[in-house]
């Protein structure tokens, strides 16, 4: 499998602001965060060209009926990585067999939101680190992968370190 990488593209926060409204039309907003994290959402750096998204639910509780309400707002329910992350729910929305984006699920202020927002904002913040993190996944795109999820498994050790540096003990 080939990763495909694009330069920055200054519409992947309108695109995010529009996946925004899906989700809040599907749930009710007081019980939801919900953040762009991810590449796209690091201005100045290549990504695949999808928008990925972190739903904050108040109480994991809730995730029974998220799933629910997403799948009938147009979302694909992916349960399969129940297993692997059993308190994250993970979705993604299509159109014409296009990846539009993938949206996480979690508790609001586990681990994994607070990594993924603290990874977020120290790229946005540091271009130093940016740079560095787009040339590692430059540089892994030019390699063959059994899947996307290999591909993501292989940047983990740098955002690890990353996370290492800027996450309280």
């Amino acid at each position: 499998m080939t990763i495909h990488l694009i330069p920055y593209n200054p519409q992947w926060p309108l695109l995010f602001i529009a996946e925004r409204v899906l989700i809040k039309n599907a749930l009710s907003p007081d019980h939801v965060a919900i953040e762009h994290i991810g590449s796209t959402s690091i201005p100045g750096l290549a990504a695949k060209p999808v928008i990925d998204i972190l739903l904050g639910l108040s109480s994991f509780d809730l995730a029974p009926i998220t799933v629910e309400r997403m799948v009938a707002h147009g979302f694909t329910y992916l349960p399969q990585y129940e297993d692997g992350m059993p308190l994250r729910r993970l979705f993604i929305r299509e159109e014409d067999g296009m990846r539009i984006s993938n949206v996480h699920t979690v508790e609001v202020n586990t681990p994994f939101w607070i990594r993924h927002l603290a990874f977020r904002d120290h790229l946005r913040t540091h271009p130093e680190v940016r740079d560095a993190y787009q040339q590692l996944k430059l540089d892994l795109a030019e390699k063959e992968w059994d899947s996307v999820n290999d591909y993501a498994q292989a940047k983990t050790a740098f955002i690890r370190h990353i996370e290492a540096k800027i996450l309280p003990n």
